[in-house]
C-alpha cells in the first residue's frame, strides 16, 4: 500500500474499479446483514458483484453488548468479509467509505486514505445501515458512546472496566460513587441487555477481584423517556423484564428525558417537570437510530422522500422512484413501518437478489416485498430472557435457551460458533469473562480524532 508509484497514481485522479468480463455489474454498499446476504444469494448467478464497505468485517450487531461487557471477543461477532466471500468467485470486496452515489451515471465513488475509486454498476443495492441518533444533541456522544460498531463496543469495554479500576484508587467517597454509577440511556433491547450485563458484571464477575471497593455496590440506572421497558414487546413482557432488572439491582427510571450529558453527570427532566443531575462517569447511549447520510443523497437524486429518522421511503419492490436498478434494504429503508431489525434486512436482501435473478432470466418479477415477522427476543441476564413469537409471549429460562440457539445459528462460520459457545459457557455457567482486556487507545482515540478537527484526514504516504 505504501509504494510511492501506486500512491502518486491514485492521488492524481480517481481510479475506476469494475469487472471487465461484460457480465451484469452488481454493486453492494455495506457488509451488514443486508449486503452480505444479498451478495451470497447471487453466488450462482452470472453476475459480477462488488461489495464496498467501510469496515473489513461483517458485524453481528445484536451481540455488540457482549463485546462491551467482556463476554465475547470482537472477532467472534465480526468475521472478515473477505474470508466469508473468499470462495465466491463472482464476488470481490473493496474497502472504502462511499462518498457519492451518482444515480444518473450509475457509479459509486468510495474513498480509502485519500484515494478515490469509482465503481460503475448495472444494479445497485444500498444497505449502509444506520448510526446512533442523539436527537439533535450530538455533543452527548463525547461522553456517552453509542452501540453501533466494534469501535463503540471496545471503547465501552474500556470505560466500564476502567471505571472499576479507577474506583479502586479513588481518593474520596464522592469520586468513588461517581465512578461506580453506570447510566444506560434507552430501555429497548440494547439498553436492557446492556444494563443487565453491567449489573451481572458488578455483582457476580468482579465481586472478588478488588480490595478497596465492593463492586456489588455499583449503581446501574436504566433511563428512558418512554413510559415502559421494551415497549415493542408489549406490556406483559416489558413488565416482566423490568421486574427481573430490578431484582438484579438495576434502577429503572422511565418517563424521564435526558437534557444534558457531561464528563461526570447526566442531567434529566422528570415527569413532573423538575430537573435532576445524576453523577456518573460511565454512560451508554442506546436510544435512537439515524439512517446513513447516503439516504439523503439518494433522495435528492431520485425524488424519494425521507421519514423522520432519515430513512428513505422505498417502493413496494424495495427500489427507488424511476430507478428500478437501485434497491435499498435494511435500516436505511422505510416501508410499511417495518422495524429496523436484522430479519427485515435479511429478507429484503433475499427478495432483491431474487428480483435480480428474475430480471436476468427474463422472468416476471415478484409482487411487493412482505416482511414475515419471526419474533423478537431480548436477554436480561444469564438464564433469563423474553421472547415474542407470533401470538406467543414467554420469558425465563426457556426464552433464554431459544435466544442462545437462534443467535448461534446466525453467527457466520463454524469456528466462530464454537468459540462463541465456549465463551458463553465460561461466562454463564462460571463467573469468568474471557475478554476483559482494554487499552487507553480504545477509550480515548475517538475523542482524540474528533479534537483534531475536520481538516484531519489520513492519507497514503506520497
Amino acid at each position: 500500500m505504501t509504494d510511492p508509484s501506486t500512491t502518486q497514481k491514485h492521488s492524481a485522479e480517481p481510479s475506476t474499479s469494475g469487472p471487465r468480463s461484460g457480465r451484469h455489474r452488481v454493486v453492494v454498499i455495506g457488509s451488514g446483514f443486508g449486503g452480505l446476504f444479498f451478495t451470497r444469494a447471487l453466488r450462482r448467478s452470472d453476475v459480477e458483484v462488488t461489495l464496498i464497505a467501510r469496515t473489513t468485517h461483517h458485524l453481528f450487531q445484536p451481540l455488540l453488548y457482549q463485546v462491551a461487557t467482556g463476554i465475547l471477543s470482537q472477532g467472534e461477532i465480526a468475521p472478515a468479509t473477505r474470508e466469508i466471500l473468499a470462495r465466491q468467485a463472482n464476488a470481490r470486496v473493496i474497502l472504502g467509505d462511499v462518498t457519492e452515489i451518482d444515480a444518473g451515471a450509475q457509479t459509486v465513488t468510495s474513498e480509502l486514505l485519500g484515494q478515490q475509486v469509482v465503481t460503475p454498476f448495472d444494479t445497485l443495492l444500498v444497505a449502509a445501515g444506520a448510526g446512533q441518533s442523539y436527537f439533535g444533541n450530538d455533543h452527548f456522544a463525547r461522553y456517552a458512546p453509542g452501540m453501533k460498531s466494534i469501535d463503540d463496543a471496545l471503547e465501552l469495554r474500556g470505560r466500564i472496566f476502567g471505571a472499576f479500576e479507577a474506583a479502586e484508587v479513588a481518593r474520596t467517597e464522592d469520586e468513588r460513587r461517581r465512578l461506580l454509577t453506570f447510566v444506560v440511556v434507552g430501555a429497548g433491547p440494547t439498553g436492557v441487555e446492556m444494563a443487565g450485563q453491567i449489573a451481572e458484571l458488578a455483582r457476580r464477575t468482579l465481586k472478588r477481584d478488588f480490595r478497596s471497593i465492593d463492586p456489588r455496590s455499583a449503581r446501574v440506572i436504566l433511563l428512558d423517556a418512554a413510559p415502559a421497558v421494551l415497549p415493542t414487546f408489549g406490556e406483559k413482557l416489558g413488565g416482566r423484564a423490568r421486574e427481573r432488572l430490578e431484582s438484579m439491582g438495576v434502577e429503572v427510571v422511565l418517563d424521564t428525558m435526558v437534557t444534558d450529558v457531561d464528563a461526570a453527570s447526566v442531567s434529566v427532566r422528570r415527569p413532573d417537570g423538575t430537573t435532576d443531575r445524576i453523577e456518573a462517569v460511565t454512560k451508554v447511549w442506546a436510544a435512537g437510530v439515524a439512517a446513513s447520510p447516503l439516504a439523503t443523497q439518494l433522495s435528492a437524486q431520485t425524488g424519494a422522500t425521507l421519514d423522520r429518522a432519515g430513512r428513505i421511503e422505498v417502493l413496494p419492490d424495495l427500489t427507488l422512484p424511476d430507478h428500478p436498478e437501485i434497491f435499498v434494504v435494511g435500516d436505511m429503508a422505510s416501508l410499511n413501518d417495518y422495524p429496523g431489525v436484522a430479519q427485515v434486512a435479511i429478507q429484503g436482501a433475499r427478495y432483491a437478489a431474487d428480483q435480480v435473478r428474475r430480471r436476468l432470466a427474463g422472468k416476471a418479477e415478484r409482487g411487493p416485498f412482505e416482511y414475515h415477522d419471526k419474533g423478537s427476543m431480548a436477554t436480561i441476564s444469564r438464564f433469563s430472557a423474553v421472547a415474542s413469537i407470533g401470538r406467543f409471549q414467554f420469558g425465563g429460562f426457556i426464552a433464554w435457551l431459544l435466544w442462545l440457539a437462534i443467535h448461534l445459528v446466525y453467527i457466520i462460520g463454524f469456528k466462530h460458533r464454537v468459540t462463541t459457545l465456549l465463551h458463553w459457557a465460561v461466562s454463564f455457567l462460571g463467573r469468568g469473562r474471557a475478554e476483559r482486556t482494554s487499552t487507553e487507545q480504545q477509550v480515548f482515540a475517538r475523542n482524540a480524532i474528533d479534537d483534531l478537527g475536520e481538516e484531519y484526514s489520513p492519507t497514503l504516504p506520497q
